[in-house]
C-alpha cells in the first residue's frame, strides 16, 4: 500500500469568509434574474383574448443566505422574497380593444440551490452540479390603461400563467450562472502556470474539497517544476500542515516541500551560479584577494598581478528549506572559485572553497502573491585542497559575508520580491494577514477583499478568451 501524496499547500475558507460572499453572491445573483427572457403569451378566455409580451424584471427583493452545505459544497437559498415584473398587454373583448402596462409582483419567492463542488480532471476546483428548486407564493397583477379597472377581474388569469413561466425561468438561469459563469471565475485559479522563464508551479487539487458547515479544506499539490523537465520533480517527504483555525476568513498553510521544490527547480534550471568581476568586485574585497594570493599568482605567473580578478559561486546541490516555531531558514552549500582574468585568454584557477551559508527567510504576502526575503545569518569558508589552506581563508570570511550581504542577497532579495501567485480566483486579494511559523510548515491567516465584482472578473476573462481566439 502506498500513502496518498501530502499537500504542500493548504487552503481553508471559513465562514466568515463565506459572509463576505455573501453581497457579491446576492448582486450577482440578481443580476442574473434580471436578464431572464420570457416568451411572448398569446391565449382565450372565453370572450377574452390577449397578448402578452415585452416582460421585463424591473426590481428584485432578495431576501438570500449563502452557507456551506456539508460534504457537497455550497447552498444559496432565498426566502419570502419579492421580483416586480413590468409588460405589455394586448386585450381584446368583443368590439373593444385595449392594450397597455400591465405592473406585476411576484411574493414569496423561495429558491433552494445547492452547488456541488468537485475535483475535475485537470485537477481544478469546479461546480460539478447545481441542485436547484423554486416556486412563487403567489402573484398580483395591477393593469393601467382606460380599461384598466374593467380588467382587474381577469388578472387572476392571467397571472396564473405569468407565474408558471417565470417559476420555470428561475432555476435555468441559475443553473447557467453557475456552470458556465461561476466556473469561468474558478477557471482563473493558477493550476499548472509559469512563474518566470526558469520554473512553473502545479497548483492542482489532490483530493475533492473537504466541507463542513463552518469550513471549505482543499489540497493542493503546491510543487514547482523546471520548465526545461518538467518530469524531474522533487519528492515529497514533508509533514502534512495542520490548519486548526477557524477566526480568519481565509488560511493558506505552505510545507517545507512547497518551499524546497522551489529550490530544486531553480537549482536544476541553472539559476544558482553568479560570476563577480569587473565593476561588480568591491575594491576592497579585490585588495584582500590579491593579498591572500599573492604568493599563488607569483609562482603561477607574476605577470598575473596587472589583471583582473573574479569570483565564480555555483550551488552545488540544492538548497534545504527548514521551518520551525521560531522561523524559516534556508541552508546553501556553494563552491567559490578565485580566478585571474587575463584579456583574450581562458581563466586562471588560484582557488577553490567551499561556503556553507544559512539565510533567515522571512515569508510575507500582497494581494496574493507570496514573497520571500532572505537574511545572510550564518557563513563559513573553508578550502577543498588542505586545512592549512583553510585556516589562511579566515581573514577572508568577513570581506566575503560583506560582499554578499551587500552584492548578491539584494540581488536575490530583488527577484524574490515579485513572488508567486498562491491558488486565488482574479478580483480577490488577501488583506490583514499574519504569518504564523510551525514545526515544518508555516500559515497565512488573512481576510479577504474583493477588487472588483464578479461579473466584472467573468466579463474580462471571456473578453480575454475572445481576443485571444481572434
Amino acid at each position: 500500500m502506498t500513502l496518498a501524496e501530502p499537500p504542500g499547500c493548504k487552503i481553508r475558507i471559513t465562514d466568515r469568509g463565506l459572509e463576505m460572499l455573501k453581497t457579491e453572491t446576492k448582486r450577482f445573483v440578481e443580476e442574473e434574474l434580471s436578464n431572464i427572457t420570457m416568451p411572448e403569451m398569446r391565449g382565450q378566455e372565453g370572450r377574452f383574448q390577449y397578448t402578452i409580451k415585452d416582460v421585463k424584471i424591473t426590481e428584485l427583493n432578495l431576501m438570500s443566505d449563502l452557507r456551506f452545505q456539508p460534504d457537497v459544497g455550497l447552498l444559496f437559498e432565498v426566502q419570502n422574497s419579492s421580483i416586480t415584473l413590468n409588460f405589455q398587454r394586448r386585450i381584446l373583448y368583443w368590439l373593444f380593444y385595449d392594450e397597455g402596462a400591465i405592473n406585476a409582483s411576484a411574493e414569496g419567492v423561495n429558491i433552494f440551490t445547492v452547488l456541488h463542488l468537485r475535483k475535475d480532471g485537470e485537477g481544478r476546483l469546479k461546480i460539478s452540479n447545481v441542485t436547484c428548486n423554486a416556486s412563487i407564493a403567489k402573484m398580483r397583477a395591477r393593469f393601467g390603461g382606460t380599461l384598466g379597472r374593467v380588467y382587474d377581474f381577469i388578472g387572476t388569469f392571467l397571472t396564473t400563467g405569468m407565474r408558471f413561466v417565470l417559476n420555470k425561468q428561475i432555476c435555468p438561469a441559475l443553473n447557467h450562472a453557475a456552470l458556465v459563469l461561476i466556473n469561468q471565475l474558478l477557471e482563473t485559479i493558477p493550476v499548472r502556470t509559469e512563474v518566470d522563464t526558469y520554473v512553473g508551479i502545479d497548483y492542482s487539487l489532490l483530493n475533492d474539497p473537504v466541507v463542513t458547515e463552518t469550513s471549505l479544506d482543499m489540497d493542493f499539490r503546491g510543487m514547482f517544476y523546471d520548465l526545461k523537465n518538467e518530469n524531474e520533480t522533487l519528492v515529497n517527504y514533508a509533514v502534512n500542515p495542520v490548519v486548526r483555525e477557524y477566526d480568519r476568513m481565509i488560511y493558506l498553510a505552505l510545507s517545507e516541500y512547497f518551499f524546497d521544490s522551489g529550490l530544486f527547480s531553480y537549482f536544476k534550471g541553472g539559476l544558482f551560479q553568479m560570476q563577480i568581476a569587473n565593476e561588480r568586485m568591491p575594491k576592497d574585497l579585490e585588495m584582500l584577494l590579491r593579498t591572500t594570493y599573492l604568493g599563488t599568482i607569483m609562482m603561477l605567473n607574476p605577470a598575473l598581478m596587472e589583471h583582473p580578478l573574479s569570483l565564480e559561486l555555483e550551488v552545488t546541490s540544492p538548497p534545504r528549506s527548514t521551518i520551525k516555531t521560531s522561523g524559516a531558514s534556508v541552508a546553501v552549500n556553494c563552491n567559490v572559485k578565485v580566478l585571474v582574468l587575463p584579456p583574450g585568454k581562458p581563466a586562471v584557477q588560484l582557488s577553490s572553497m567551499t561556503m556553507e551559508g544559512k539565510f533567515n527567510a522571512k515569508v510575507s504576502m500582497k494581494g496574493k502573491r507570496l514573497a520571500i526575503h532572505l537574511d545572510l545569518r550564518r557563513f563559513k569558508i573553508f578550502s577543498n585542497q588542505s586545512a592549512l589552506e583553510s585556516l589562511a581563508l579566515i581573514p577572508l570570511q568577513g570581506p566575503l559575508k560583506t560582499m554578499l550581504q551587500i552584492s548578491v542577497v539584494p540581488l536575490i532579495n530583488n527577484y524574490t520580491k515579485r513572488g508567486v501567485q498562491i491558488p486565488l480566483p482574479d478580483g480577490i486579494d488577501f488583506i490583514e494577514e499574519v504569518v504564523e511559523y510551525h514545526n515544518g510548515y508555516i500559515i497565512v491567516g488573512a481576510n479577504l477583499h474583493f477588487r472588483t465584482g464578479l461579473r466584472e472578473i467573468i466579463e474580462r476573462k471571456l473578453s480575454v478568451e475572445t481576443d485571444n481566439s481572434i
